[in-house]
């Protein structure tokens, strides 16, 4: 018996075989049949196996009674409070309720009579005796149609799945369930010592991450499906790294972060990717709730197009706002992003708006029609080698165009600005560029009745432009992999990851500060390229070119000058940033000498009584 809902209801559409219907056994006559030998059975153990014609009369008549007040009682369970799915507990405990009250209603009858024609044990007994013969016969039913529903095993593929915790069984019965599916559980595995011995709907557990390649060999398998949530990168690695010598394929089971939208299903099932590989640690969701700043509100993002923008409006989608503007420059990032989020691209509607951040008046005229009431800024140039070479571009679109939205935005009730670990005693265009970005938004925090802060993440897997899509490219390409420097470190996220914390910053940060996520310990990129080679069968060369101008070797979190205080929760920080007069970066000339524009951008993130921290230089190294 199993407490889920019931899949046999109905015959699934598309099915190659048919499924059993839900009535396939007479229930009701078995109920009363459990009644006439439960009754039966109680009456000759109290009468010492000495039944007489007379007795028995007496007994089948008080038992064809109680099967009568049984249906009666069960036909108005079923009717006025609940009909259950076969089998499954919540009938069972229905059919005790209503066994009992037959039982009661024949024992009340009986105890007032002086000559019983019974013994005033046999409702009592009798209806124990039925109720066994219920649960076993609906037992047996539930198995048969269980067994029904299994995929053919000579057309799925065997499978074990690693993980025997809720995800894990969830995702096994969900296999189970699928006459059509691809895969057929054969086994579970798990490190915890008390799920040794479990079986799950008949499946057993083979053990841990040291007994798959004997799981392998005594079930079968063919794939290895990694199922624990929010596992840590070792035991993915770990998993992986024993099934491939096992022989079998890898997949996972997605982080239920992503599957928030639905319940778990055997088409999450994908392959390993290198954010599964790194591991990363997950910003807790109860520390503030982002529906409480969402729904019902009129949300604006800007750069909506692009990685960060893109999946951050499809969890604000999940928060139910009121209305939804999705703002860019890129007129086929908005298409594509139409298409993602509602599976249609006729670019008619009003939640897209194609606008570039450089019209002040326009973004002004925008803001004032459309008076949202949370901003989420994402919107700016981020390469950094380009942006070393034209920094008059990250003056128009990274410092100018976020003042642009600030003045714009200054009756906003929240105005959350997208900066980089980069703005951490920068040295890059980029750095510089988005370290003014949050000193600008620290000055609209202190000038406007609305609350204004930044977040301040690493890099983003699988990005548009990222390390990641770059190697890939050349793997694909047969290219060799080029890494900068055999030693260089980066912090690395999700995308989700970096979204969740945006979301989780518009609802605890406070005014004029910057939240950074701890983001574990840094990457080697190196480690990183490395890893994605070995996941093609000819793995490429690995090229090192040299830090370009601006790049450090290794990022950091936190200026020199700023503290890591974590009074909220300790994975997020609550860093404070000294505000910039808007004044003092409408001197900048973009069109200067690109070395004057750099050196002003460092002045203006000078910390207040500070000298501009010099570009650090250095050396480049070729290394085969």
């Amino acid at each position: 018996m199993q407490p889920t809902e019931d899949p046999y209801r109905s015959e699934p559409v598309g099915r190659s075989r048919p499924v059993r219907r839900r009535h396939a056994v007479p229930l009701p006559a078995v109920d009363a049949a459990g009644w006439i030998l439960g009754m039966t059975c109680a009456a000759w153990t109290r009468y010492e196996f000495d039944l007489t014609a007379g007795r028995l009369g007496s007994v089948l008549g008080a038992a064809l009674l109680a099967a009568t007040i049984h249906a009666v009682l069960a036909w108005l369970c079923g009717r006025y409070w609940a009909r259950h799915p076969d089998g499954s507990l919540q009938e069972a405990r229905t059919l005790t309720a209503v066994a009992t009250g037959t039982a009661l209603v024949l024992l009340g009858a009986l105890l007032p009579m002086d000559d019983r024609p019974l013994p005033a044990s046999a409702p009592v007994v009798g209806g124990a005796l039925a109720l066994l013969l219920m649960f076993a016969v609906r037992a047996g039913h539930r198995y048969r149609l269980d067994r029904s529903l299994r995929p053919g095993a000579g057309s799925a593929t065997r499978v074990l799945i690693f993980g025997a915790g809720l995800a894990g069984q969830r995702l096994l019965r969900a296999m189970l369930t699928d006459p059509d599916g691809r895969y057929l559980p054969v086994g579970l595995l798990d490190d915890d010592p008390d799920k040794r011995h479990l079986r799950v709907d008949g499946v057993r557990t083979h053990g841990g991450r040291g007994d798959i390649a004997t799981a392998v060999t005594r079930t079968g398998a063919g794939t290895v499906i990694f199922s624990v949530a929010n596992a840590d990168a070792e035991l993915v690695r770990t998993v992986r790294a024993g099934t491939l010598a096992a022989g079998a394929a890898f997949k996972i089971m997605p982080p239920i972060r992503e599957l928030v939208d639905h319940r778990i299903s055997v088409t999450d099932v994908r392959d390993v990717r290198i954010d599964d590989l790194l591991g990363r640690r997950q910003v807790v969701t109860e520390l503030g709730r982002p529906e409480a700043v969402l729904t019902g509100r009129r949300v604006l993002v800007t750069g909506a197009g692009g990685s960060i923008g893109s999946e951050l409006c499809r969890q604000i989608l999940r928060a139910d706002p009121g209305e939804l503007m999705m703002l860019d420059r890129d007129e086929s990032a908005l298409h594509g992003l139409q298409l993602s989020l509602s599976g249609r691209a006729m670019l008619d509607g009003p939640e897209l708006i194609l606008a570039d951040l450089r019209d002040a008046e326009g973004i002004d005229r925008i803001v004032r029609a459309r008076r949202p009431d949370v901003i989420f800024h994402c919107a700016a140039l981020k390469h950094l080698t380009l942006l070393q070479r034209h920094p008059g571009e990250a003056v128009k679109t990274n410092v100018w165009g976020t003042l642009a939205v600030l003045n714009a935005a200054r009756d906003v009730g929240r105005f959350v600005n997208i900066s980089t670990d980069k703005a951490a005693d920068p040295v890059s265009v980029l750095g510089y560029s988005k370290r003014i970005t949050e000193r600008l938004t620290a000055h609209a925090a202190a000038n406007s009745p609305g609350t204004f802060l930044s977040v301040r993440f690493g890099n983003v897997l699988s990005s548009r432009g990222s390390v990641v899509t770059a190697f890939r490219a050349q793997i694909e390409a047969g290219l060799p992999i080029t890494v900068t420097h055999p030693d260089v470190t980066r912090y690395l996220m999700s995308v989700q990851e970096a979204v969740q914390l945006v979301l989780q910053a518009a609802a605890i940060g406070n005014d004029g500060e910057a939240l950074v996520l701890d983001m574990g310990e840094p990457v080697r990129i190196d480690d990183l390229a490395r890893r994605l080679a070995a996941q093609v069968p000819d793995p490429p060369a690995i090229v090192y070119t040299g830090l370009r101008p601006g790049e450090k070797l290794h990022e950091d979190l936190f200026g020199a000058a700023e503290a890591d205080v974590r009074p909220r929760h300790p994975l997020i920080s609550h860093v404070p940033v000294p505000a910039l007069s808007p004044a003092e970066v409408a001197a900048l000339d973009p069109f200067d000498d690109p070395e004057k524009i750099i050196a002003h951008l460092a002045r203006l993130c000078a910390e207040p009584g500070q000298p501009a921290r010099p570009v650090e230089m250095v050396p480049t190294v070729h290394r085969a």
